[in-house]
């Protein structure tokens, strides 16, 4: 299975949980997914094992010290020591095998994402259109928070089944039968401990859903603006020398200032409905205590109970009453979890729309890139830009001239076929394009990594790669071809990144190659060397350049005016 199918948002929040949930569990990797989970299903079984091996050495200690019989809290002590080893070691496997489960499961699902998100440009639409926030937050965070959580409440909830089932029947079999005088009629409640627990947890259940409900929409809300926060803050870091340079340090605090009074101001009703939750969470915890105190005593004083069964059953009551209060513990998580899910499945929702494109693209059968009837419109409809007829044979050298606003950048977008709105047809030959930005992409990596991209590094060969640097002026990073630890978009001037960028045309050899002002930030020896250096070595490379400086006219014989 290589994705997922189309995820409908409805009213029904479980629904959109399980569409997210479910795909890893019918992949290719099911059986590794079912038996890691079966694994670590049998790890908390031994666990729930150990903690009702506890409650009976309880009651066997205390009855022993009741009776003083020291030689049987001799050997209850040494069986403690093998109850403490096996729960230790359960709870090491178990965290172990956990966590393998959790990166598999984040890793395939994170794959998943990534593959739509980068696929077709699709990252691209979503950015241009404002569809989604903060995308990268999502596949990073919201991603990683889905799994753990999902594991955590669907393992904790399985676990506390088994708890509720194997205390339960300890809790019955000691609590015995409670008996009293109703209306004159003798009534009696066998197990009524057991009852008490359940009516209890019930009861704190739907006052907990009644007064926390609304948590839901304000987790999600606190994650965006915690987003948008960071997101600012990542700005400022890519762009630190703009700011600098331009004493931006206020307008960027009141920008930030802003964004966290968002913050606060959501944080304000977070607070609120946490204290709700807590209080009840606390209360539940501190009075289920006393009421299994006030239950058992009784019992006690009569001498129908013995201290020890006292130990085994108030440790049997907790574990019960933890198991049935199980989603007021884990309400908060729950909360958190169907937050996310709106999250994902709203993004997951965009990566899979139908982008209308109206521009058509044809394979060119002559090896020209031809444009037919070609119109550029923003989303709104007006039109920016018409092409009626344009033809670029294998190496010829266009410019194309127009007024900034124009539609220059534009036109070669919808070449490069990342532009939706317009009309017309595109034909393009079978052949390798390249398009090179004003300011060129520094991915997060080793210097080769730049100069190959969009190849992969292991292409092309080092001597090919010092080459083509030393021919653009770069000799002096040679050296540093593998360096991984520099910041290469902060290291480089801009006028260094617009040299990278040739010297990735020589060694690619395109060939339909796309300039956008590409030697805005170059002197004009640098520019005419670097332009000579192109028409020598790439003489079948089609070259179209978008440019205003007058000083790159005589490098090109032909001129499209938009």
């Amino acid at each position: 299975m290589d994705g997922f199918q189309h995820i409908k948002l409805s009213k029904s929040e479980i629904r959109d949980c399980w569409q997210l949930i479910k795909p890893w569990w019918v992949s290719e990797e099911k059986w590794v997914a079912r038996g890691l989970f079966f694994l670590v299903f049998l790890l908390d079984m031994s666990i729930v094992a150990v903690g009702a091996w506890l409650t009976y050495w309880n009651k066997n200690f205390f009855n022993a010290f009741t009776d003083y019989n020291l030689d049987l809290v001799w050997k209850l002590m040494l069986q403690a020591l093998l109850i403490a080893v096996c729960g230790i070691a359960a709870e090491a496997l178990r965290t172990w095998f956990y966590q393998t489960l959790q990166m598999r499961w984040r890793k395939w699902i994170t794959n998943v994402y990534l593959k739509k998100w980068l696929n077709d440009a699709t990252f691209y639409h979503i950015e241009n259109n404002q569809w989604v926030d903060n995308a990268d937050q999502r596949i990073s965070e919201d991603l990683k928070e889905m799994t753990e959580m999902s594991l955590h409440l669907t393992l904790g909830f399985f676990s506390n089944i088994v708890n509720l089932v194997t205390f339960s029947l300890i809790i019955w079999e000691i609590s015995g039968t409670l008996s009293f005088m109703l209306f004159g009629l003798q009534v009696n409640i066998p197990g009524y401990m057991l009852w008490v627990s359940i009516i209890y947890a019930l009861c704190a259940s739907i006052v907990i859903e009644r007064r926390g409900k609304k948590m839901v929409a304000v987790e999600y809300e606190q994650q965006v603006r915690e987003s948008d926060f960071r997101f600012q803050m990542m700005r400022i870091r890519e762009n630190s020398a703009q700011i600098a340079i331009s004493n931006g340090e206020k307008s960027e605090q009141r920008m930030l200032k802003r964004l966290f009074a968002k913050i606060e101001r959501n944080w304000d009703s977070y607070k609120q409905y946490t204290r709700r939750i807590t209080i009840i969470e606390k209360g539940y915890t501190e009075f289920g205590i006393l009421l299994a105190y006030l239950i058992i005593i009784p019992r006690y004083f009569a001498k129908e109970i013995t201290l020890g069964s006292i130990m085994q059953l108030t440790m049997s009551f907790t574990k019960v009453r933890v198991g049935f209060a199980w989603f007021i513990f884990q309400y908060k998580r729950l909360a958190s979890l169907r937050s996310m899910c709106h999250r994902l499945s709203e993004f997951y929702n965009f990566m899979n729309i139908d982008y209308a494109r109206n521009i058509n693209f044809r394979k060119s059968e002559d090896g020209a890139l031809k444009v037919d009837g070609l119109k550029l419109s923003l989303r709104s409809g007006r039109v920016i830009t018409s092409v009626p007829k344009l033809q670029i044979e294998p190496g010829s050298r266009w410019l194309i001239r127009g007024n900034s606003g124009a539609g220059k950048t534009t036109f070669l977008k919808a070449l490069a076929g990342i532009w939706q709105y317009g009309e017309g047809t595109v034909h393009l030959p079978d052949s390798k394009m390249l398009f090179l930005p004003q300011e060129p992409y520094m991915p997060l990596d080793s210097l080769r990594a730049a100069l190959c991209y969009p190849e992969l590094p292991e292409t092309f060969s080092d001597a090919e790669c010092s080459a083509v640097l030393e021919k653009c002026g770069l000799k002096q990073y040679i050296a540093n071809l593998d360096d991984e630890d520099i910041t290469w978009s902060r290291k480089l001037s801009p006028g260094e990144k617009q040299r990278l960028a040739f010297a990735k045309c020589l060694l690619i050899k395109p060939d339909f190659l796309f300039m956008d002002e590409a030697t805005s930030a170059l002197d004009n020896r640098l520019e005419g060397m670097l332009f000579e250096k192109l028409l020598e070595e790439l003489p079948s490379t089609a070259i179209v350049s978008v440019a205003h400086r007058l000083t790159v006219d005589k490098y090109h014989d032909q001129i499209l005016t938009i």
